[in-house]
């Protein structure tokens, strides 16, 4: 499941990095817990967490399916 997800996160991470801003995939548990880290514009962006819950997770729950929730650590 997580070569899914870090495939999926790369689908994600241009328009990220357009904004300055990156995320690194740190683990996935077999619950279908994922954890990030949000880099560069995105550590410090009042947005972070809309970002998180509905840019992020929502794109990951669409293409793994196995995804319950993603977590910023």
């Amino acid at each position: 499941m997580k070569e899914k997800v870090a495939t999926a996160l790369d689908k994600v991470r241009p328009f990220l990095q357009r904004d300055g801003g990156d995320v690194e995939l740190i683990d996935v548990t077999e619950d279908g817990l994922v954890k990030v880290r949000l880099q560069g514009a995105c550590s410090g962006c009042p947005g972070a967490t809309i970002t998180l819950k509905q840019g992020i997770e929502r794109l990951l729950k669409q293409e793994v399916p196995e995804v319950k929730e993603v977590v910023s650590v």
